[in-house]
């Protein structure tokens, strides 16, 4: 799965400035060097707006790093297969208690279109969303981190076997979420099996307009 997204400042520009303004956020970027910008292209490595509980239960939006930093490997891990999320030590608190989901216009993967012969020309970057909605949430697991003498919240998304149309790019894709479950999902007492069966599976694909690639490490699993 093509690990980058992308988000439109105009759609998303409240839960961004919400981000952004928090204290947390001006601490991560001094501590880490990282830019708050927010929206366009998102890399992995990159802060990003997410949805997660406050401390009083209700949904709100955090400053998050994406990537789970693990010592057994040298890159950051950016996703999770939700088949193993329950199970894999490195997951397995989070699945149970720390879900979130991230808000993004589209996310980005690559495919091989057939030319008129009937063989496969060169990789082609697409642009894939839900169809009928104009954001995705992409739901993902988060934990806090000691990076640079602070402690960061970081989160991974959870991706699953492809269905639909995309099945034609990759064997991959997201659990995207309809906004409906948000709230459910994010509580730590709720079933998130149960939740993510709902996931959404019908999209609209795209070739994307803009390629910007990042030179950022990471490792996709």
């Amino acid at each position: 799965m093509c690990v980058s997204f992308y988000i439109d400042t105009a759609e998303m520009s409240g839960l961004i400035s919400k981000a952004r303004k928090m204290q947390l956020a001006r601490d991560m970027a001094v501590a880490l060097g990282k830019s708050l910008i927010m929206d366009g292209d998102l890399y992995p490595a990159h802060i990003a707006a997410v949805i997660a509980p406050n401390s009083s239960g209700k949904m709100s939006v955090f400053p998050m790093l994406w990537g789970f930093t693990d010592k057994a490997v040298p890159k950051p891990l950016v996703n999770c297969r939700i088949e193993t999320a329950g199970q894999k030590p490195l997951w397995r608190e989070s699945w149970y208690k720390r879900r979130c989901a991230v808000p993004v216009s589209w996310y980005y993967e690559w495919g091989c279109p057939e030319s008129g012969n009937g063989s496969r020309s060169k990789k082609v970057r697409y642009a894939v969303q839900p169809e009928g909605v104009s954001t995705a949430f992409i739901a993902g697991l988060y934990r806090f981190e000691e990076h640079r003498g602070m402690k960061i919240p970081v989160f991974s998304v959870l991706t699953r076997e492809a269905a639909g149309t995309v099945k034609d790019l990759h064997d991959r894709m997201p659990v995207i979420l309809d906004m409906s479950c948000l709230c459910e999902w994010i509580r730590p007492d709720s079933a998130p099996d149960r939740i993510a069966a709902k996931a959404l599976t019908d999209m609209v694909i795209e070739e994307a307009v803009e390629h910007h690639r990042s030179a950022t490490d990471f490792i996709s699993i």
